[in-house]
């Protein structure tokens, strides 16, 4: 690295900071929040802290379903950019990489970068960075190079997207982290993408984990393009809901939903057919794997006698 290099970016981040860009730049609020908040400097060159080994398996422990739900997205997201000269890190809500995926060629530079299990990459230790500037802004970014407020980090190239769990609350990041300097803008792009859009497979197998005796409806993000999932259970109550599908139907995030009817959620008749159409085939299983009794089915099902006859009832069943 130039000698003049660490005076240079360090000079820069201040200024920008003086500035006062803080106000129409969120990589200058970073910056600004690094300085003045966490009283770090640019030019420092410490590398990454690191928890101890019980720490990590502690760290490991308290996102447990997060871990077992992530394991297919990240095996696919590091065979699409790991030839590449990328890793691919699971970070906790605190941002400490916690799981990772890496070529072994490549593993003793990452690991000096402090790319690895263990470091802690939050903003109050390692300044403006994807994984810790995604723990504070939560939405999908990359910090490029020098973008970074550590000049020894400037080398990095982060893109770091939010992972929210079943309640919809914020519960990790993924990140795919690069040295490389021929990262282009367009190969950044596409790992944009792919990062986005392995964390939505991650909140989906998180989700339909979390109810897994529920059936899952499919509904429309907010911005019309987006998925949500809405968990319904046997009384066609909606017991839970995605952070998309509550951004679609309004409902607040990051707490569990009171059980609230489908149909009045939902509304529409596609929806009441849906799940309609759902229920019955459900019934008729239940039915079927019971030979026809009602309490056995009922038992199954986990719902009352009276709750089943009800919807036989409705649905015109014979029993």
């Amino acid at each position: 690295m130039n000698g003049s290099m660490p005076q240079h970016h360090a000079a820069r981040v201040e200024a920008a900071i003086a500035s006062g860009q803080a106000a129409r730049s969120a990589l200058v609020a970073s910056w600004r929040r690094s300085s003045r908040l966490h009283h770090l400097d640019p030019s420092g060159r410490g590398l990454p802290q690191r928890l101890t080994d019980a720490e990590l398996r502690e760290a490991r422990e308290r996102i447990a379903p997060l871990l077992a739900a992530a394991q297919g997205a990240m095996d696919r997201l590091y065979q699409a950019v790991g030839a590449a000269g990328c890793c691919v890190l699971l970070a906790d809500g605190e941002g400490v990489p916690v799981d990772r995926r890496g070529t072994r060629a490549d593993d003793t530079t990452f690991q000096s970068w402090g790319l690895w299990t263990g470091a802690l990459w939050s903003e109050e230790h390692e300044g403006t960075n994807g994984i810790g500037t995604c723990v504070v802004e939560q939405r999908p970014l990359t910090i490029d190079r020098d973008q970074h407020f550590f000049t020894r980090n400037t080398l990095l190239s982060c893109t770091a997207v939010p992972i929210y769990d079943h309640e919809a609350a914020f519960a990790g990041v993924l990140d795919v982290s690069s040295c490389r300097a021929d990262r282009t803008d367009a190969f950044s792009n596409l790992i944009a993408l792919a990062a986005g859009d392995a964390a939505r497979r991650i909140e989906a197998d998180l989700f339909r984990r979390a109810f897994a005796h529920a059936r899952i409806v499919l509904t429309q993000g907010a911005d019309g393009q987006s998925i949500g999932l809405v968990a319904v259970d046997a009384d066609d109550l909606v017991i839970g809901a995605t952070r998309s599908a509550r951004v679609g139907l309004g409902l607040a995030p990051g707490r569990a939903l009171r059980p609230v009817p489908a149909a009045d959620l939902l509304g529409g008749d596609t929806a009441r057919d849906h799940l309609a159409g759902g229920q019955r085939a459900v019934l008729q299983r239940a039915l079927l794997r019971t030979g026809g009794n009602v309490s056995a089915a009922a038992k199954a099902l986990g719902v009352s006698r009276a709750t089943l006859h009800r919807k036989l009832k409705r649905f015109e069943l014979n029993h």
